[in-house]
């Protein structure tokens, strides 16, 4: 039997390791499994900076860099990074990223193919420009659906100019790729109304690693001691971005009418960095809320002990905004065992997960009072608590590394042989 050719693969996306939420940890996973099956791999990324929005001193004016991440060439690049995210800021910070990573990649050996990861979406068009150059081809990973997004937040007007450009951009970008992937079904359904055809849309989920599981031992009771909740306290916890998408403003409104509960206690543990701390940590000095723990983003080990701590997972968007992902959150919590109360549009694909899975529930952006009343009822619910784990747990195995990473291989190997 023949051994399949070895590819060479350039990974291009502004995430990666050290960074530890959002699309950084499932670039490095894709990284290590692809180079573990004996391609050749490099990644062309910038210095960390996520989610803080900040680099680490020793990175501020370097322009480029090389790491070796678990025997992966690491191609840093230098990026604007700024102090607050406006719309032109972002779109300096993109465009920066954009400019170097592409100098970066035509600095480098040809790879027989460019995996591209948005957003940013600028990253599309550069893809194609430097495929044209090495003669080659690229894949296009959406992990969101940028100018949906920022319509969503109204950060520009739909049907205005730069929304027209961005749109316009993309399906250039999706026109171009030998396949687009997506982490959503509703993405792919989006890609299809765009008018890619079938055998150019791939569904590439984020996924779940082996090995975690549900501790409810002594550690539960270590770990809320060390932030001051008590035992017999409901715990809800929410971890990863403090940014606008997440719209976190309706948990602690939720917290404030909770302060002096009639039954249950119930306890916030807010989580993660971003660039809505500054705003939240302001709040809880006008307003200090006694049920409200404020905490930097978590270590591996600690966020783990928070998951088995909590009595439920809190995932939010911002209205708007969750029609195109799924949050890699939910995730973590489903193989934890939590139960999930998604803050989100009755057409997000968050909230299409709740309900086909039947592991949470599922309350609208901005209303505070429905979260009150949903946490209040589950916390006299104990049993249900217990059904929404185990429905979760099943329904979370469909999103095993192996398995996701393993069929996408596969068809990066179909793409490049085609």
């Amino acid at each position: 039997m023949t051994k399949p050719r070895a590819m060479r693969i350039v990974v291009w996306g502004i995430n990666y390791w050290p960074e530890v939420v959002g699309i950084a940890p499932f670039n490095r996973g894709m990284c290590r499994f692809v180079a573990g099956r004996g391609h050749q791999v490099r990644i062309v990324s910038t210095f960390a900076y996520y989610p803080a929005w900040r680099k680490e001193a020793k990175d501020r004016f370097r322009i480029f860099r090389t790491d070796l991440v678990d025997g992966i060439p690491v191609h840093r690049c230098w990026h604007y990074v700024p102090a607050q995210a406006t719309t032109l800021r972002r779109i300096l910070h993109e465009l920066s990223f954009g400019i170097t990573s592409f100098l970066r990649v035509l600095s480098l050996p040809r790879a027989d193919l460019y995996i591209v990861v948005s957003p940013p979406l600028i990253l599309g068009p550069l893809a194609r420009a430097a495929c044209m150059l090495k003669r080659s081809r690229y894949v296009f990973h959406v992990q969101d659906l940028q100018p949906d997004a920022a319509v969503g937040l109204g950060m520009m007007k739909a049907g205005g100019f730069m929304a027209r450009i961005l749109h316009r951009m993309a399906g250039r970008t999706y026109r171009n790729a030998v396949l687009v992937s997506g982490i959503s079904h509703s993405m792919i359904d989006a890609f299809a109304e765009k008018g890619v055809p079938a055998e150019k849309r791939y569904w590439f989920p984020n996924w779940i690693e082996g090995g975690q599981s549900d501790r409810r031992t002594t550690e539960t009771a270590d770990w809320r001691a060390r932030y001051g909740i008590p035992n017999e306290a409901f715990l809800a916890s929410y971890s990863g971005n403090l940014g606008r998408k997440q719209g976190l403003d309706v948990l602690f409104d939720a917290a404030e009418m909770l302060v002096t509960p009639e039954n249950v206690p119930v306890v916030f543990v807010i989580a993660g960095d971003g660039v809505m701390r500054l705003e939240l940590e302001t709040r809880l000095k006008r307003r200090p809320l006694p049920n409200v723990r404020l905490l930097p983003l978590l270590s591996e080990p600690d966020y783990q002990a928070m998951l088995s701590s909590a009595d439920v997972c809190l995932i939010t968007q911002a209205r708007g905004t969750g029609r195109f992902f799924l949050p890699s959150k939910l995730l973590s919590a489903l193989v934890a065992g939590r139960p999930v109360v998604a803050v989100a549009d009755e057409t997000s694909e968050l909230a299409r997960a709740v309900r086909a899975g039947n592991f949470g529930v599922v309350v609208q952006p901005e209303a505070p009072g429905a979260v009150v009343s949903t946490i209040s009822d589950l916390a006299t619910r104990p049993a249900k608590l217990i059904e929404f784990g185990l429905n979760g747990r099943r329904w979370v195995a469909q999103f095993d590394a192996a398995t996701v990473l393993g069929r996408f291989e596969e068809r990066l190997r179909e793409v490049a042989e085609a």
